[in-house]
């Protein structure tokens, strides 16, 4: 087109003046595609963003939808974070994700929609010799002190870090400053083991070698978790997603808040309201 499109900074992507008159343009080119395809039955893959492989949220609402559209394609892909899938999503190159919506920007968000998943608590991921590592469950006032590695500089996931940055003020916690971008489990915990900060994680969050998960407490602070995906996707594959994600969280009550539970208030204004104390 001869236009830039996007802005991309460390901390978030948004569109230029070009790519906001694109987007209805863009929006209804794929709305039609979809709509032709489906009419004749030959719906193409509908592309699922899980975030990263060991996404049990997202998987598991993935492969209850597989089992209602057996005749449908849905394809996993791994972008790391919200934000990173964002731009994937707006152009077309991805149908759907999984994430913090409240997170990303405004003007994204208002070219996206969501349906409320999940309330994830949140774990850190300790070295085995660490001086937390035997306890059960940690705290949030015991990583006083501590350095926390959340996602810092990684233009991928800037929501995950300001989820950390919101839950970590005013208790004496540091976020860990950038690392270099690893890709790949392997190269992730290479780094993580250079390093040794602990990181900020979900419960379900796959096991590391010599490392151990426990979960956060007093509060029990929540990632927020969204299906999210573009304005007009038009997809038989889609309905399942939808009706897969309200399943899967109905049966296991992820939208109810624990006792002690807690998660920024600016995500309330899109998640089901519950009662705890927000800050």
């Amino acid at each position: 087109l001869g236009a830039e499109l996007f802005v991309r900074s460390t901390r978030q992507v948004t569109l230029t003046p070009d790519g906001e008159r694109l987007v209805p343009y863009a929006r209804r080119v794929l709305q039609a595609q979809d709509e032709l395809l489906a009419a004749f039955g030959q719906a193409r893959p509908l592309l699922v963003d899980l975030n990263y492989r060991g996404a049990a949220t997202a998987r598991r609402v993935l492969h209850r939808a597989r089992e209602l559209a057996p005749d449908h394609e849905l394809m996993a892909r791994y972008e790391s974070g919200l934000t990173g899938a964002a731009e994937e999503l707006l152009a077309g190159r991805l149908d759907a994700s999984f994430g913090r919506f409240a997170g990303l920007d405004p003007v994204l968000r208002a070219r996206l929609e969501h349906q409320p998943v999940r309330y994830e608590p949140m774990a850190v991921v300790l070295p085995e010799d660490h001086r937390l590592a035997a306890l059960d469950a940690v705290p949030l006032a015991a990583l006083a002190g501590e350095t926390v590695y959340a996602g810092a500089g990684n233009p991928r996931t800037p929501e995950w870090t300001d989820l950390a940055r919101r839950l970590f003020d005013g208790r004496g916690i540091d976020i860990a400053p950038p690392v270099p971008l690893a890709v790949g489990e392997e190269e992730f915990e290479r780094i993580m083991a250079k390093t040794r900060d602990p990181i900020l994680a979900v419960v379900d969050f796959p096991a590391m070698p010599r490392r151990v998960l426990r979960p956060l407490i007093d509060p029990v602070p929540l990632s927020p978790v969204s299906l999210v995906w573009r304005k007009g996707l038009v997809h038989p594959g889609f309905d399942a997603l939808r009706r897969a994600a309200a399943e899967v969280s109905a049966e296991e009550a992820w939208l109810r808040v624990p006792s002690g539970g807690w998660f920024p208030g600016i995500d309330a204004d899109v998640m089901p309201a519950g009662a705890l104390r927000k800050r």
